[in-house]
């Protein structure tokens, strides 16, 4: 039998844990002295304690724990409850990755700063372009708000051109607006002939006579960088901006990183 003291070196826990267990009925010792009150463990709990430890570590409470080690939960109830924590670990990455990539953005942003950019701005006229588009809201104009919004309202516009037998003819154009209640309003379209019609807005977007325009290659999430080198060149060479960027989408692939997007700025002269 092991002293409290060695099965807690064992088990690469503290006495404090072992006691707390044993008060809460989760991991008893296999004898305790009734003189002293001392408490013994057998090596067979080692294995109890692992387990109480991993069930921990994916999250679950010590009620849950003591009710899963001691076969209260039927096997669906406990895939249930696996299934679910892992849905809200796969939630937490999600957020940690997508955290991960707006600070490498703003790195690349800050690195980039005070150097000649290869990036080349053009200054042209952008034609009218009618559109199937779906709408929503973003909470900014910043890659990591409009992304959520934006990816689900060009799903859900794919599939109700597809129902409606309409099929685009052109490149997809997204542009933005302030919403009225705030945030922005974000615009997902899809370029179609004149008599298109189904579950979806169809608009003509009007031309723009000056716009100053950038290619951005990569994911949107990426953006960041290209956007402010754009807002850089419009500043220094005697022209203010009068609204959103457009995105008219050059190249799509199912990998991001072949993305090719041109950035569509309404400028004036300064």
């Amino acid at each position: 039998m092991f002293t409290i003291g060695d099965f807690a070196r064992h088990g690469r826990v503290s006495v404090r844990m072992l006691r707390h267990y044993d008060a809460i009925g989760l991991l008893r010792p296999a004898h305790s002295d009734p003189r002293t009150g001392y408490r013994f463990y057998e090596a067979e709990q080692l294995a109890r304690l692992n387990r109480v430890i991993a069930l921990k570590d994916l999250g679950f409470t010590l009620e849950q724990v003591r009710s899963i080690l001691d076969e209260e939960l039927g096997a669906d109830e406990l895939r249930g409850m696996l299934r679910l924590r892992r849905a809200e670990l796969e939630t937490v990455m999600a957020a940690a990755a997508a955290g991960l990539a707006q600070v490498e953005a703003r790195l690349r942003a800050i690195e980039s700063e005070g150097h000649m950019s290869a990036t080349d701005v053009v200054i042209k006229s952008v034609p009218p372009v009618r559109l199937a588009e779906l709408s929503g809201v973003a909470a900014s104009y910043e890659p990591e708000d409009v992304g959520p919004v934006i990816g689900p309202l060009y799903e859900e516009l794919c599939r109700r051109l597809e129902a409606a037998g309409v099929t685009p003819i052109g490149d997809g154009l997204a542009y933005y607006e302030d919403a009225p209640d705030g945030g922005v309003t974000v615009h997902a379209g899809l370029q179609v002939a004149e008599g298109a019609e189904g579950d979806f807005d169809v608009v003509v977007l009007p031309g723009i006579e000056q716009a100053a325009t950038v290619v951005h290659r990569g994911s949107m999430d990426d953006v960041l960088p290209t956007a402010q080198t754009l807002a850089t060149w419009i500043d220094t060479n005697g022209y203010r901006s009068v609204g959103y960027a457009r995105e008219l989408c050059l190249e799509y692939a199912e990998d991001p990183a072949k993305w090719v997007t041109e950035l569509q700025e309404p400028v004036l002269r300064a």
